[in-house]
């Protein structure tokens, strides 16, 4: 019987981004998306100003966002940068997956936004921790159309659109992690 380190480490180090690519056609309920959406719910943040929102984008509508970061790529993009590879990409990407959450952050006003974007991170992270647990593939893209967004997503004044967590079921085989050693990354004043 495995301890809740042990089980929480594996999870940890088991997560990965797994990209639209690789994602089967297969639905992921939606009691798997609101368990993964709950425990966004416990993140830390500071005075309780719970930052987090969240737009969950399926079906028909996936195709509707993929359109939508199309046409603003073709508007805030100068005609001398544009891509065709780029402009299909987002109808690609979006009908790649099998749910999109648009990551919202509320700005209170109340403490310094960064700490709000921090406890909004910490949320997506225990999201992807869940969404490993569960065995849906995920993955937090932030394009810089996202900034536009706000009007598709019907977000309110003090709200912005800080990225989108793609979803899908994979078929993805683990493979191990490229992170350099731990100490080489600490430093330790003990006297």
């Amino acid at each position: 019987m495995s301890t809740a380190y042990e089980t929480i480490l594996k999870v940890i180090k088991e997560r990965r981004s797994i990209f639209p690519a690789s994602y089967i056609k297969k639905e992921i309920p939606v009691e798997v998306i609101n368990q993964i959406l709950e425990t966004a719910n416990y993140a830390p943040t500071h005075k309780l100003t719970q930052p987090w929102r969240f737009t969950v984008i399926r079906k028909a509508g996936l195709a509707k966002l993929g359109d939508e970061l199309g046409q603003l790529y073709k508007a805030l993009v100068p005609p001398a940068q544009f891509l065709q590879k780029k402009f299909d990409s987002f109808a690609e990407k979006t009908g790649q997956a099998d749910c999109i959450i648009a990551i919202n952050m509320a700005v209170s006003g109340k403490i310094p936004e960064w700490e709000e974007l921090a406890a909004v991170s910490c949320a997506v992270q225990n999201m992807a921790l869940t969404a490993e647990s569960l065995n849906v593939g995920a993955y937090w893209s932030s394009p810089p159309l996202i900034d536009s967004l706000g009007d598709f997503l019907g977000l309110k004044e003090n709200e912005k659109c800080i990225g989108l967590f793609y979803m899908g079921y994979h078929n993805e085989t683990p493979w191990a992690p490229n992170r350099t050693p731990m100490a080489d990354k600490v430093h330790w004043i003990e006297d």
